[in-house]
């Protein structure tokens, strides 16, 4: 059974939606094939996780680069994967990021210290916003950003006066928001 026009206009238009963000690890994704038997439908359709070392793994063709590639590149290297294997000669591939699995941790000296969940426009500031705001013991000079094994400290009373300098936030960072001391 082929799968419905609406289905793969459904599911192009949200991997479109979400075409401009890439693909880290830990990211799930939902994938779904096209132009195979229904059977072969159902060994490859599944929710995939991006691996620590950004792969997944796949029936027959086993891992596929995905970390770092929007949900189009991927789809696309998939299907050549399964083509250049010679597995499947005509395979479709949808590829949907589940963002809502996507989240910065805010904590310390907020008032509600939180995952919050990331959005593409999302700032350092913006995320403390959404963990509640600055607790009455929050030390604004001296706030981290943690992405990866880098640190960077900045004084976000700064971002109020010069929204410009508020800096863009990735899923997985954390921001650590210290107390003062008196």
């Amino acid at each position: 059974m082929r799968p419905s026009l609406v289905s793969v206009i459904f599911f192009a238009l949200i991997a479109t939606g979400f075409g401009q963000a890439t693909l880290r690890i830990g990211d799930p994704v939902e994938l779904r094939i096209g132009g195979v038997p229904n059977e072969e439908q159902q060994q490859v359709n599944n929710v995939y996780t991006v691996d620590a070392s950004g792969d997944i793994n796949l029936p027959y063709i086993n891992k596929v680069k995905a970390a770092g590639r929007t949900p189009a590149e991927l789809a696309r290297a998939i299907e050549e994967s399964y083509r250049s294997n010679k597995v499947y000669t005509n395979p479709n591939i949808t590829v949907v990021m589940q963002p809502q699995t996507r989240f910065v941790n805010v904590g310390g000296a907020v008032r509600t210290p939180q995952r919050v969940s990331f959005t593409e426009d999302m700032t350092l500031l913006a995320s403390i916003n959404a963990a509640g705001g600055f607790n009455d013991f929050a030390d604004q000079k001296r706030v981290r950003l943690l992405r990866g094994n880098e640190v960077k400290v900045f004084d976000v009373r700064q971002f109020r006066r010069d929204p410009s300098l508020d800096v863009k936030l990735q899923p997985g960072d954390r921001v650590e928001v210290p107390q003062t001391f008196f």
